[in-house]
């Protein structure tokens, strides 16, 4: 999975021009998914007033494509989950702005080399700074791993706002709601919540504090 455009996304990192490339080339991938989402069924159908078992298949569903949509229109992840972020070669300083938010904390560190040896990089060699609207890994001047013959650089990282539901911010929980019961009452119109394939209405208002720039 994919959590940006594609996978040519990239961090920006300065250098001269005719330099090999000032873009940090990365791909992602979810290793755990969330445990549960951030609107429950029995939240879910009380919203929509449904009192019987015959549509919890589809409500469930449901939650997880609203959750989805919201991750993606705000670029944040919202219930405690794992990811592997992998950059196409050592960067070129020793601090950088990683690009799943929020960021929780950094489970581990790993080189490969050009022979597809890996190497793991130990906890003192590194820091996480995190504040509301960013995280930054830091290493140390001295590292136990040679970096020249880093072909990749794989770091897992665990996101997301916090274990329970209630830990994402109400009007993001507010902004799921929404979409379920629009897309529960109008089944079939994809028309019935986007415009432009963007998000629109109360929905997009609802969201809109918490959008992040693109990287």
């Amino acid at each position: 999975m994919q959590f940006f455009d594609d996978a040519s996304s990239g961090l920006p990192l300065g250098g001269k021009q005719g330099c090999r490339s000032t873009v940090l080339r990365f791909s992602q991938q979810v290793l755990v998914a969330p445990l549960i989402e951030p609107l429950s069924l029995v939240e879910a159908k009380a919203w929509l007033r449904v009192d019987t078992p015959s549509e919890d298949d589809l409500i469930s569903a449901l939650i997880t494509a609203a959750r989805l949509v919201i991750e993606a229109e705000t670029r944040l992840l919202l219930i405690t989950q794992s990811w592997r972020l992998t950059l196409d070669r050592w960067p070129e300083h020793r601090s950088f702005e990683l690009p799943l938010m929020p960021c929780q904390a950094v489970l581990g560190v790993r080189t490969v080399d050009f022979g597809s040896v890996s190497n793991v990089i130990p906890t003192s060699a590194y820091a996480l700074a995190t504040n509301p609207q960013s995280a930054q890994l830091h290493f140390t001047d001295v590292l136990p791993v040679d970096r020249t013959v880093c072909a990749r650089l794989e770091i897992d990282l665990q996101v997301g706002y916090g274990d329970a539901a209630t830990s994402v911010p109400e009007p993001l929980r507010q902004a799921i709601r929404l979409l379920v019961a629009r897309w529960f009452e109008n089944r079939g119109d994809v028309t019935a919540d986007t415009s432009g394939g963007h998000l629109s209405g109360p929905v997009a208002a609802l969201i809109a504090p918490y959008r992040r720039l693109r990287v």
